[in-house]
Order: structure tokens, then C-alpha cells, then sequence
């Protein structure tokens, strides 16, 4: 793609992650919003300052007419009230946001709009009647629109991070539209990095190149909740569980910082070891055969850096977070994984291009 060959406003923008996507895809950001203070300095660290504007979005709404007929709006609002993870609550102030995206969306009338959010919104039946509303609402806006579930690991991204993707399309009369654009999404497929391949070039943890910014304890469950696998379950205390360096990671949340960052076995990363401590760990306790070594959690094991969760996260290495390390974990877990945003982008211009 051209730089810069499109134009696009990004609502709920966070740090960035699906602006530095659609920019790498060719879209000049000529407007971003974001109410978080920590993540809106972030942006304006990494990005044209005078396009970021901190504030509520509802209190900015009017001021985005000036940019009608940009080709893309885009953005991620807030999950909370949609996700598995959270209470699931349709009247959480949160949830009603994506109809907030629509409302830049009937004032600035782009050629096409990208809504992201969790999986849960696209696929569960509990929320089959915000689907449909939402999708009514766009048409009636005059946008053909549809749900995408994607997998980030399909998109250069090494992580299990399953998302839904609001693709609609301004005056589209494609009887084929859903085919095309999955045919689109198709293209942009790229197998991505393993864990090690990915973070083994940065160095230990305490490095110059990685500092180790999150120092939180990892201890062990006292009533284990088992699952088969060695990096699924609840068998250490805090929520943080292991990562396979072998495979992808687990969705790095945005609760990061703390005892619920994930954590890896840096012997193993390394080469040191042979085999990952936690899987010699999960062994024991299925089959009931704990030695005394496993009493305490052994130093080889230690939570992500700030620097690796970037990179999980497919952000530039160069790219500059502002805030304590809390806010900047957060920050990193709220993100669309940049890459993503990035196959997302081109495949909908490939769309625009060949059928609009």
C-alpha cells in the first residue's frame, strides 16, 4: 500500500496499538481520542501530537464533523461489559460505547468503519440482541455491516488472542460481501514467531535492553484447579499462569503489572534447561507425586517484562509508554495487537479496491 493513501479517525485509541496497524497499512490518522491520561501521552509520545485530543469521547463528538468523509473510522471501546471475563452486564455504561462509535460514524460518514472488541460480543447468544441491533443501526446508517471472529496468531501475532472485528462498508450493494472479505482476511494470514523465537533476542530479565519491571511473587495455589494442559487451570495463586515459549501466549490482560502477569521459565527460554519447570510441576501434581524441591517456586521462574509484552504485543521496539509500570502494563493488555489492526486495515482496503 501507498503511505498514507487513506485517512481515518481513531476513537477509544488507548496507546495506539491499532493506529500504528492502519498507519503501517496506509492510513493517516487525522484524529485520535482517548480518555485515559497515561495512554493519550503515550500516543502523542508516538504519533503527531496536535491528532490525539484527552477527553471523554461524548464530550468531543460535534468537533469530529469537521473530518466527514475520511475513509476509515475505527477504534476499540471499552470490552468490560461484553467479556467472559468480567460480570457480562448489557447495562454497563461501558457497553453502550459501540453505539457511541456509531454516532461519530452516521456525523463523519467514512467509506468504511472497524469496530473491535471480544469475541463474546460476535459469537454469544447472550448478546445475539445487541448484534443484531448494532448491525440494524449501521444499515440504517447506510453501512453493510458484519461481524469477524479472527485469531491474532493467524495474523503475525504470538498470541491466542480471539477478537471480533464490526467491518461495515458505506453504500455496499455485494450480495457476497461476507465472502469477500473473509477471502481479504484470508490473504493477509501470516504464521507469527514462537514465544522464544520472539523474546529470546532481548536478553534476560535485569538486562539493560530488558529491565525486570514486574517483581510480584509467584507462589502456589493451595486448592489447585487442574486442567490437561500444563499452561491452562488455576494451580498458581494470582491469575498469572505459565506461558509456553514452545507455542503463543495466552491474551495478555490488561490486569498485568501485578501477581496476575503471566510468567515464563527463563532457564528454559534460555536453553538452560530442558524442559519447562511447570510442566514437570503439573506432572507431579496430577499424579500426586510432589517432591520436596517443588515446595517454592524456584527463581527460573519470573512474570513478563514491560519489554516483552510489548513485543507479545507486536509494538515497535522504539515505541515509548508513559506512566508508572501499572498503567503502562495496562496500557499493553488494553491494545489490539499492532499487527492485527494491520491485516485487518489492508484487507478492507483490498475490499474497498476491488468491489467499492
Amino acid at each position: 500500500m501507498n503511505k498514507e493513501k487513506y485517512t481515518g479517525v481513531s476513537l477509544f485509541t488507548g496507546a495506539g496499538g491499532m493506529d500504528v496497524g492502519f498507519e503501517k497499512a496506509g492510513v493517516k490518522v487525522v484524529f485520535a481520542n482517548e480518555i485515559m491520561k497515561e495512554a493519550a501521552e503515550t500516543y502523542v509520545n508516538n504519533h503527531e501530537p496536535s491528532v490525539m485530543v484527552n477527553d471523554d469521547i461524548n464530550n468531543i463528538i460535534e468537533q469530529v464533523c469537521q473530518y466527514k468523509g475520511v475513509d476509515f473510522v475505527f477504534g476499540g471501546p471499552p470490552c468490560q461489559g461484553f467479556s467472559v471475563a468480567g460480570k457480562m452486564n448489557p447495562d454497563d455504561e461501558r457497553s453502550k460505547l459501540i453505539f457511541t462509535f456509531l454516532d461519530v460514524v452516521e456525523r463523519v460518514k467514512p467509506r468504511a468503519f472497524v469496530m473491535e472488541n471480544v469475541k463474546a460480543l460476535g459469537v454469544l447468544e447472550k448478546w445475539e440482541s445487541v448484534r443484531q441491533e448494532y448491525i440494524q443501526r449501521a444499515s440504517k446508517l447506510g453501512y453493510f455491516c458484519m461481524p469477524f471472529v479472527l485469531n491474532a496468531t493467524e495474523y503475525n501475532v504470538p498470541q491466542k488472542r480471539e477478537r471480533v472485528f464490526f467491518i461495515g462498508i458505506k453504500d455496499c450493494s455485494d450480495p457476497f460481501f461476507e465472502y469477500h472479505m473473509k477471502e481479504m482476511l484470508e490473504n493477509q494470514k501470516k504464521k507469527s514467531k514462537t514465544i522464544r523465537e520472539l523474546l529470546k533476542p532481548l536478553g534476560r530479565a535485569g538486562t539493560e535492553n530488558n529491565p525486570n519491571t514486574c517483581t510480584a511473587k509467584i507462589t502456589f495455589a493451595t486448592r489447585p484447579i487442574m486442567r490437561k494442559s500444563p499452561y491452562a487451570g488455576m494451580y498458581f495463586n494470582g491469575q498469572g499462569r505459565p506461558m509456553n515459549v514452545d507455542e503463543y501466549s495466552n491474551t495478555l490482560p490488561a490486569s498485568m503489572g501485578g501477581n496476575k502477569t503471566p510468567f515464563i521459565d527463563e532457564e528454559y527460554l534460555y536453553g538452560e534447561a530442558n524442559t519447562d519447570w511447570v510442566v514437570e510441576y503439573h506432572k507431579c501434581l496430577l499424579d500426586g507425586s510432589i517432591v520436596p524441591e517443588f515446595k517454592d517456586a524456584p527463581s527460573r521462574l519470573r512474570r513478563i517484562t514491560i519489554k516483552e509484552a510489548i513485543k507479545i504485543q507486536t509494538f515497535p521496539d522504539d515505541y515509548k509508554f508513559c506512566g508508572n509500570k501499572g498503567k503502562i502494563y495496562t496500557q499493553i493488555g488494553n491494545a489490539v495487537p499492532c499487527n492485527l489492526a494491520e491485516a485487518v486495515a489492508k484487507a478492507v482496503e483490498e475490499y474497498l479496491e476491488t468491489y467499492c
